[in-house]
């Protein structure tokens, strides 16, 4: 099992699970993260800690296995994130909104820290 980011992270990247990743597992996109799935260790501590619940274990993916695609694809060709950065001023605003990968998502990588 590994942990992955989900649909809810998109435009809101809080960034409060990488302070507590002990493994420093997640990679950092223009407005997503996600988790490497060969470096996770399955801890957990990630989960609670963010704000939209957009972390997953995986074997809550969808039947498609979309999430963890998403996570491993990104997590090859994006930044390692290390330290909490700020999350987009806007953030609070795209909380409650559903099917923001589709409309939102962008490949792009982040700064990475």
């Amino acid at each position: 099992m590994t942990y992955i980011v989900t649909d809810a992270c998109v435009k809101c990247k809080f960034m409060d699970c990488v302070e507590v990743c002990p493994v420093d597992c997640f990679y950092e996109g223009e407005n997503f993260l996600v988790i490497h799935p060969d470096e996770c260790i399955d801890c957990g501590v990630c989960e609670p800690e963010c704000p939209v619940d957009a972390i997953k274990p995986d074997t809550e993916d969808d039947p498609s296995g979309k999430w963890l695609k998403v996570n491993t694809e990104f997590a090859k060709i994006w930044p390692n994130i290390t330290r909490k950065g700020e999350p987009p001023e806007d953030a609070d605003t795209w909380r409650d909104e559903t099917g923001k990968f589709e409309k939102h998502f962008s490949p792009k990588p982040g700064k990475g820290t």
